[in-house]
């Protein structure tokens, strides 16, 4: 279906003969609309025969047409879907157990933290609490993914992806 369908429907009840015609269908009768609207409402797809010969409204065409015209669904990556899952509003809601699906979820904590950028522990602790109450086990998650470096309790982002 294209704007095409759209703009004929619209068409059809921007004209009052049509218009007259579909509101006396929808109401529960042809009535004395004209022939010639009907069959212009049945080209539109408004309005059908029944077996017995008698017109009825087709007023799901409307859904048909919005349907169609609805946006696809947008893509969602294999990391959003993980994200999405184990990140409520921005807060880690349960640590992923199986290893992928974890380091994508500490790859997008890392982010937080800039390259090249030393941060002391009482700032990695308030960084990392806005994802979880448990900042400890995160800073150690990190660590051991090597994507944080700690050296007398100085800490800098060591891996990870860098947004340019």
């Amino acid at each position: 279906m294209s704007d095409e369908n759209v703009k004929r429907v619209l068409g059809l009840l921007a004209q009052d003969d049509t218009l007259r015609a579909f509101s006396a269908l929808v109401l529960g009768g042809a009535g004395d609309a004209a022939p010639k609207a009907l069959e212009k409402l049945r080209a539109g797809g408004l309005a059908v025969r029944d077996d017995e010969g008698r017109w009825q409204a087709r007023p799901e065409r409307f859904r048909e047409l919005l349907k169609a015209l609805a946006e696809p669904p947008a893509q969602v990556s294999d990391e959003e879907k993980v994200l999405r899952a184990f990140l409520v509003e921005g807060r880690l809601k349960s640590m992923p157990m199986k290893h992928e699906k974890r380091m994508v979820v500490l790859r997008y904590i890392t982010q937080v933290f800039e390259p090249g950028v030393r941060y002391p522990e009482k700032e990695v602790n308030v960084a990392l609490r806005a994802f979880h109450d448990d900042y400890a086990a995160l800073r150690r998650y990190l660590i051991d993914a090597d994507l944080l470096s700690r050296e007398d309790n100085v800490y800098w982002r060591s891996g990870g992806p860098v947004s340019l």
